[in-house]
């Protein structure tokens, strides 16, 4: 990690003195800012494969987002992320490392002739904003969607383990988009995107991306998201690629009630038809979604805790998260998380229990039976600066 910081500061600090927007007295300006973190997770199901995913009929499952390994030490994710920001344009470099980063970029990894070795798979962001005026900007390059509550980054999450709507929507898009900020108060963003999570598009389909968002009040904040894309890569269980639907609508909400006392809600409601960048899906429309309610307090100006509550249904078998038999599930998880802050707020600690509670069986035990739920508890230390 030293030796990269080190590197890419040389670099940047070298283009540094040269950077000045060319077209404004005022000279650009480098920030250079990241993150690593650090956890231990127990399951007290005690599964005989040391895993928090569950089964799905075919094997291991997604119930977990990126915080997979149960029993052990492990590391998430190593940031390091370069900044440029002048009058007429922004540049946002945005390199991740570790088992978060692989599973987060994982449709990066396309290189020589589709197979795993790409150095692409460490671009978590890579994109250009230019601001034609103050109300009016362009973004082109890969980016974070604009999609949930929750981001990959974890000192920007209460919560360290990710919702299960995250783990079912979009993680990044490629393309460009375009934001007009009708006030500070309201702004309507429209783009057009390659597909879903993949630096190369599978199909000759491209997506659609808006959002708008809007603060009625100071300290409540709105944000309507969509997309509407076809991330079908060929013809499968009878569906043609071309008659393929992938949608999906999102409510983000959070309102700083008082200055210790904070509230969020996100609810999502997708749709699917035919394959899933050649995954396989259904041959006739179908849909998930789901509700996440957010809370936490600040006890001090150091220590806070915060509970997340999520119901979320794929029963009719549109995404990946199903029971043990493959078959499509709901799930309902209930996450407490403590917040720490440490060493001047470079250093976060978050203490964790998490319970999960499918409806049919989906987690193994120690002894190999199946059991509806698991419960884990562990902590993650973050640093960042």
């Amino acid at each position: 990690m030293k030796k990269t910081i080190l590197l890419l500061s040389s670099l940047f600090a070298g283009f540094g003195a040269f950077a000045q927007d060319s077209t404004s007295t005022t000279p650009g300006k480098f920030t250079f800012s990241g993150y690593m973190d650090t956890y231990y997770l127990g399951n007290f199901n005690n599964p005989k494969s040391q895993s928090n995913l569950g089964l799905n009929g075919s094997g291991v499952g997604n119930a977990r987002a990126f915080d997979q390994k149960a029993g052990q030490f492990g590391i998430g994710l190593i940031q390091a992320k370069a900044t440029y920001t002048a009058d007429k344009v922004d540049a946002v470099m945005d390199l991740t490392f570790g088992t978060f980063a692989d599973l987060g970029n994982y449709g990066n990894n396309v290189g020589l002739l589709g197979t795993p070795g790409s150095t692409a798979l460490a671009i978590k962001q890579a994109y250009i904003v230019f601001k034609a005026t103050p109300k009016l900007s362009f973004t082109a390059g890969q980016f974070g969607t604009h999609i949930g509550y929750e981001v990959i980054d974890a000192p920007v999450n209460y919560n360290y383990s990710l919702s299960n709507l995250f783990n079912n929507g979009p993680f990044y898009h490629i393309g460009l988009k375009a934001q007009y900020a009708f006030s500070d108060r309201a702004y309507l963003m429209l783009g057009v995107v390659n597909n879903v999570d993949n630096l190369v598009d599978n199909n000759k389909k491209k997506g659609l991306i808006g959002q708008f968002f809007f603060s009625p009040v100071s300290g409540w904040n709105v944000y309507l998201n969509g997309i509407i894309s076809n991330e079908a890569s060929k013809d499968v269980d009878g569906v043609k690629a071309d008659d393929a639907s992938y949608s999906l609508f999102d409510l983000t909400t959070t309102y700083q009630i008082t200055s210790k006392f904070y509230l969020g809600l996100n609810a999502a409601t997708g749709s699917q038809k035919g394959d899933y960048q050649g995954v396989g899906g259904p041959s006739t429309s179908k849909s998930w979604g789901g509700v996440a309610v957010y809370t936490n307090y600040a006890f001090t100006d150091k220590f806070g805790l915060g509970l997340r509550y999520e119901t979320f249904d794929n029963k009719n078998g549109a995404r990946a998260l199903t029971d043990a038999a493959g078959n499509g599930a709901s799930v309902n998880s209930i996450t407490i998380t403590g917040n720490i802050t440490a060493a001047d707020g470079h250093v976060l600690l978050k203490p964790e229990l998490r319970l999960d509670s499918y409806s049919a069986n989906k987690f193994e035990k120690n002894d190999g039976s199946l059991t509806k739920s698991q419960t884990t508890l562990g902590m993650a230390a973050i640093f960042k600066f």
